[in-house]
């Protein structure tokens, strides 16, 4: 994990030097290496980030219209003040990235009233957030006959669902229908599939397959808010128009995450590497036991259905082809550190989704269903991000 860590801040880092395009933008590559440096599992980090963007989009819209220098200090005191409660640890490197951003401002009646709005909203958002329930005591009840040995590593976040959306309604809003009965059709071909093409030692996923499964093997929000700055960084966009693209991005995944873990937790389906092992328990003639088959890549410690991968790619497509509208479609980028900084690109939404959810497959831990399932819920989660985006001011 630390290699993958300073593979992601230097990778960011160069980003940062090579496209400096608004406070915005600059301040969520920043966040993105402070939570990495913080090491955070996926679904905490992608609640800081939605927090950090909100409060971020709160101080710009305060600042006053044409003031540099009020808005680009309003935003980083809204990151200092937001990061600073959240990634308490981290407290060196964030007071060193905001007294930077405060150096090239220069002092004056402006900065200091900015400064003021960016505190103010940052501590709006964090009252407001402060009993969304990602503090609920974790009560998870491992699966175990009395006196027999379980495995005793905890599933991640299994008390998310219990969490206060950003937008939905309700975390079960989009809860999907159940997986494929283990006695269909449907089930011994997916299973098939991912046992042929997601094993570590397989002979038919091609190198393309292999390096896009490693690449998604990373999910912190860094990986996908590259692609959220392909769209920052085209010409004629303003520091406003940026926060709100951010904001609504990174509630989108958020929301995302809770309705996810609702899902997973409420099927509790079995991993391919489990089921792959148990092949000869399923009641399906056609789903032949591999004892030592292994995915690709570790398995993820929570339930199969639906992909978490699938439903995040899915909400930041749709809230990015909100925003594009009509207009013509910027080449889409961004890097990964368990790819070693490699970047992949893609000139559609759909490319990218699609890559998403076969990345997970090829990967071996994911049916195919999985992928189906959450890409409908984050496009209907995304939807609701964008409607807000269309009804801002």
């Amino acid at each position: 994990m630390r290699h993958l860590t300073t593979l992601l801040v230097a990778a960011m880092a160069a980003t940062a030097l090579q496209s400096r395009a608004d406070t915005i933008t600059d301040w969520n590559t920043k966040a993105g290496e402070l939570i990495a440096e913080a090491r955070l599992g996926t679904p905490p980090a992608i609640r800081v980030m939605a927090i950090v963007q909100t409060a971020a989009m709160q101080a710009a819209q305060a600042a006053p219209a044409r003031d540099a220098a009020a808005a680009d200090a309003a935003v980083a005191a809204a990151h200092r003040a937001t990061l600073s409660k959240l990634l308490p640890a981290q407290q060196a490197s964030i007071d060193a990235a905001y007294q930077a951003a405060l150096a090239a401002i220069p002092a004056s009646g402006p900065r200091t009233a900015g400064i003021a709005l960016g505190e103010k909203a940052a501590a709006q958002v964090l009252a407001q957030r402060a009993d969304d329930g990602a503090a609920t005591p974790e009560s998870y009840r491992p699966h175990a006959s009395a006196g027999a040995y379980v495995p005793t590593v905890t599933p991640a976040v299994t008390q998310w669902s219990q969490r206060k959306p950003w937008l939905m309604a309700s975390t079960a809003q989009f809860r999907p229908g159940p997986p494929p009965a283990l006695g269909s059709e449907t089930w011994a071909r997916e299973y098939n599939e991912v046992k042929a093409l997601g094993a570590r030692s397989s002979q038919q996923r091609s190198a393309e397959q292999t390096d896009a499964a490693r690449f998604w093997e990373y999910s912190l929000p860094a990986i996908y808010f590259g692609v959220v700055r392909s769209v920052a960084l085209q010409p004629d966009r303003d520091l406003v128009r940026n926060a709100r693209l951010y904001a609504a991005t990174a509630q989108a995944m958020d929301d995302a995450m809770m309705a996810v873990f609702d899902a997973k937790y409420h099927y509790n389906l079995w991993r391919p590497v489990t089921a792959i092992r148990n092949g000869d328990i399923d009641g399906h003639d056609a789903t032949e036991r591999d004892a030592s088959w292994a995915p690709l890549i570790d398995n993820p410690m929570h339930p199969e259905y639906p992909s978490g991968h699938s439903i995040l790619a899915s909400a930041v497509a749709t809230v990015v082809k909100a925003e594009i509208g009509d207009g013509p479609m910027p080449v889409l980028s961004t890097s990964s550190p368990s790819a070693k900084g490699a970047t992949r690109r893609w000139t559609s939404l759909e490319d990218f989704v699609r890559e998403v959810s076969q990345a997970r497959i090829h990967a071996g831990i994911h049916f195919r269903s999985a992928t189906v399932a959450a890409e409908d819920m984050g496009r209907r989660i995304g939807e609701l991000a964008a409607a807000r985006l269309r009804m801002a001011p």
